[in-house]
């Protein structure tokens, strides 16, 4: 594929725009008993999502089976809101684990409530989610939902404990950017082709296809940790490994760093007492790896790999229909590997 064509997403979205404005709707209902400050809170943080990303593979991958009727395209509404609104919940939750007050620029639940009930926010989006999934009433799509809720955790867990662990094998950095994104992204694909009634064969070829666009999303979102500012991204550079979480960039630095083994000596003294991520002598360290991996070849390495993933992705659509969501599909890929925020 040719990457370096330039992408517009707006374009890319236009044909399943009218459904995204549906799940839009339907992740805003809130439930007029819902406490005040949790509605308002809860329409605001829902209003202040991204590109939609998520739902809209969803809404591509329902369309490979012929036209759906009326009641098809209500259950995959509530498949890709009940998507998007699981991938809200961890969101909120992680903030509360990384003590994040800040998300893309803007204040998090956390900088403003306390950690009790933000998690509880958070349950209650967890919750609304899996009556999006139940809405369909579809039993696979809902197992579907249920395996993925629990790789995710799964990943939480793992990732918590992997952290600050800088001798790590780089296969477990694949197992948790898989639970962290690439499950849900594969979640969206496989449920919304089973709503549509598609066979086994087409169900896995767009199962496989939102697993390689999440893995490389996430090596691209892994990449602008490191080579983005903190205007662009709402946070200081380098801030995964700041918390101690390692990434593929990360990893091919260390490849071709010609001290990392004592880099790795330095990370775990400096780690080793009561420092923290908040503490001068670590984050001047991070700093300075920061800028070094900066101006080596360990990004572009990361990038190719994620070129990889988003290749296989498109290879996994070969065998389906032609057609405008297919292209958008392979769209995605190219603006994948292009994102700069």
């Amino acid at each position: 594929m040719n990457w370096k064509t330039a992408v517009d997403i707006g374009a890319i979205l236009a044909p399943v725009q009218p459904g995204l404005q549906l799940v839009e709707a339907k992740m805003k209902t809130v439930e007029s008993s819902l406490f005040t400050p949790l509605a308002t809170a809860f329409v605001d943080l829902i209003g202040s999502g991204g590109k939609r990303l998520r739902p809209a593979v969803a809404l591509m991958a329902a369309r490979f089976n012929g036209e759906l009727d009326g009641a098809q395209y209500e259950q995959v509404i509530s498949l890709a809101a009940s998507v998007e609104m699981l991938h809200t919940a961890t969101l909120v939750h992680d903030d509360v684990i990384d003590g994040a007050l800040l998300r893309r620029g803007a204040p998090t639940l956390n900088a403003t409530w306390n950690r009790g009930a933000t998690v509880l926010a958070g349950n209650y989006m967890f919750a609304r989610a899996a009556h999006f999934a139940a809405e369909t009433g579809n039993p696979r799509v809902i197992r579907i939902f249920s395996d993925t809720l629990e790789i995710i955790v799964e990943g939480e867990l793992r990732q918590l404990r992997a952290r600050h662990q800088f001798r790590q094998q780089k296969d477990e950095y694949y197992q948790r950017i898989y639970a962290k994104t690439a499950s849900l992204f594969s979640a969206a694909a496989e449920a919304a082709a089973t709503l549509s009634g598609l066979d086994e064969d087409g169900i896995g070829s767009l199962r496989d296809y939102g697993h390689n666009l999440g893995m490389a999303f996430q090596i691209v979102d892994d990449i602008l940790d490191f080579t983005g500012n903190a205007g662009s991204l709402g946070k200081p550079a380098g801030s995964d490994l700041l918390q101690g979480t390692l990434t593929l960039p990360f990893f091919y630095y260390l490849q071709i760093a010609p001290r990392s083994q004592d880099l790795l000596d330095q990370l775990e003294t400096l780690y080793s007492g009561d420092l923290n991520s908040d503490d001068a002598s670590w984050t001047q360290t991070v700093a300075e790896v920061v800028q070094d991996l900066r101006s080596g070849p360990a990004i572009e390495a990361a990038r190719q790999e994620a070129s990889v993933f988003l290749e296989r992705a498109a290879s996994s659509l070969a065998a389906l229909p032609d057609n405008r969501y297919k292209q958008a599909m392979l769209d995605l890929c190219d603006f994948v590997v292009q994102r700069t925020y």
